[in-house]
């Protein structure tokens, strides 16, 4: 099964099976694209020096689309094209580190990430602006 979202909500999507044999499971596989938003923080760093290493992975990086920050902290969003969501965290994961030396990116942590579909994305930005937060114990409709 797999959840939905659309504008009546969501709904779940059966899926028929089929045999490994006719899968491909080579690079010839293709994948879904998958928004992410990566955070990251640490130790304080001189700002110009954090932008000119996001500047670089942004060169590193194919579809790097946005990067915020401040001295101790980053967050970057971007598509990532996976067979599946939890390939898509796991790489999603290993960015930060894999690019830290070539990109001259600082030595932080991963301490949030958002990995959603294509159509929860798009969804989500045809809706009417939100406040950021829900009050606690509250429940809110989008």
């Amino acid at each position: 099964m797999r959840s939905r979202a659309g504008s009546g909500g969501v709904h779940r999507e059966g899926w028929a099976s089929v045999s490994s044999s006719s899968q491909p499971d080579g690079p010839e596989q293709l994948g879904e694209m998958y928004h992410v938003t990566l955070s990251v923080c640490g130790d304080p760093m001189d700002e110009a020096s954090l932008q000119e290493a996001l500047r670089r992975l942004a060169e590193e990086r194919p579809f790097l689309l946005s990067a915020r920050f401040s001295s101790e902290r980053a967050e970057v969003r971007y598509w990532e094209e996976a067979r599946c969501l939890d390939d898509a965290a796991a790489l999603a994961l290993r960015l930060w580190g894999e690019h830290r030396t070539s990109a001259g990116l600082p030595a932080w942590e991963v301490v949030g990430l958002e990995v959603v579909d294509r159509e929860t994305y798009h969804w989500r930005m045809a809706q009417p602006p939100a406040p950021a937060l829900v009050p606690a114990g509250e429940v809110a409709p989008f």
